[in-house]
């Protein structure tokens, strides 16, 4: 234990995804079953292995039930947490102290979404709180809209800056074979882009897919015999301050700044020492927040920090390599995804996007309106 926390004794030995983009034809569960026997199978394991299961659904308050029902297995632990985008970070929190405490043997997290293909339509994904609603606005991209301006008045962010963050995410959605939207994308194109809200442009949002992502955890003195290269858990931790925007005690700083430092002090590593970063950028302005609060860069500095290509290909700090939730998949819940992307890129099997050498990542996840903050430190072998 260090911190508190299990240190590197629960380890991810299968990540996968299923049905980026459009699946018509399948609901949410049936995408997340494909993904969970995926990763299942890539770790040499089948469902009736299973007996930890943490998992998330739209519109599914029961997930946790129903998916046991379709992968016919009677897991002794269940977690159907529910913080938004961040849950599945909590889940791997929750899934590794199960491990390391013997309440299980092999973790399934999984998630899946038909957000584009079901809906059929662009709905306003989160109601407004009453005090709100007589404005009638658009949330959550409000919200982050407004958590954008105040960055922008008190430190001087241009659009310009928010706008790095979107091109940076394209450039490595074009060396991702299953990122969703590929192609160019300049600064301007960004500028020029329909407005959704001042000043968030469509480019400055996230996409909205179908899509499913799943992990396979167990303990790490068995996880060899499930990976070439397993990824341990080094750390992880959550931190939540509000729910509604109107809320928040200061709009330029997150709940990352606490559970940032907690996972960090959990893993033995800094800042400094993270070979790639994964963060949940359901908008432009969640990446220069993260960046600051996470110790990447100073309060206020975020804007400058991600300009000339610095989080891009090529860049000092690769950021969000599979394209994130801007260019790659963005299925209603984007948490997952960081976790599978930080399990790939250190596993080695992330194809022409690999970063060379990698041995720590940082993935982190946010719920509802900058309320609900984790982080996670992975790490291979060589870092326990």
């Amino acid at each position: 234990m260090k911190d508190g926390f299990p240190r590197g004794q629960a380890a991810i030995v299968g990540a996968a995804t299923y049905g980026i983009g459009e699946s018509p034809g399948l609901e949410s569960i049936d995408l997340a079953v494909h993904a969970s026997v995926k990763a299942l199978a890539q770790a040499g394991l089948n469902p009736a292995d299973v007996d930890g299961l943490f998992v998330c659904l739209p519109q599914d308050f029961l997930s946790g039930l129903s998916l046991s029902e379709y992968l016919g297995i009677h897991p002794k632990v269940t977690d159907n947490n529910r913080t938004g985008g961040s849950a599945f970070l909590t889940h791997l929190f929750w899934a590794s102290v199960a491990l390391a405490t013997g309440q299980c043997e092999v973790a399934l997290i999984a998630y899946g979404s038909n957000q584009r293909s079901g809906a059929g339509k662009l709905v306003s994904a989160q109601k407004a709180p009453y005090f709100e609603a007589m404005y009638r606005p658009m949330m959550p991209v409000a919200a982050y809209a407004l958590a954008a301006s105040r960055h922008m008045h008190q430190y001087g962010t241009t659009r310009e800056q928010l706008a790095e963050v979107a091109v940076s995410a394209r450039q490595w959605a074009n060396k991702n074979p299953e990122a969703f939207m590929r192609g160019p994308l300049s600064i301007d194109d960004v500028l020029a882009a329909r407005m959704v809200a001042d000043p968030l442009s469509v480019r400055d949002c996230c996409l909205v897919t179908d899509g499913a992502a799943a992990i396979v955890l167990t303990r790490a003195d068995r996880a060899r015999d499930h990976a070439k290269r397993p990824v341990h858990v080094l750390g992880a931790a959550a931190a939540t301050t509000h729910s509604s925007i109107v809320a928040m005690e200061d709009l330029t700083v997150t709940a990352a700044r606490e559970s940032g430092q907690r996972a960090f002090a959990q893993s033995g590593y800094g800042p400094a020492d993270i070979d790639l970063v994964e963060l949940y950028d359901a908008f432009t302005i969640n990446t220069i927040l993260f960046l600051e609060d996470l110790g990447f860069c100073p309060k206020g500095e975020g804007g400058r920090f991600v300009s000339g290509g610095r989080i891009a290909p090529g860049g000092t700090l690769p950021v969000n390599t599979n394209g994130g939730g801007l260019s790659c998949v963005h299925p209603g819940m984007y948490g997952l995804f960081t976790l599978v992307e930080s399990t790939q890129q250190l596993m080695g099997l992330a194809g022409e996007r690999q970063i060379a050498n990698a041995k720590l990542a940082l993935a982190h996840g946010n719920g509802g309106t900058l309320s609900s903050q984790v982080t996670a430190i992975l790490g291979t072998a060589e870092t326990l």
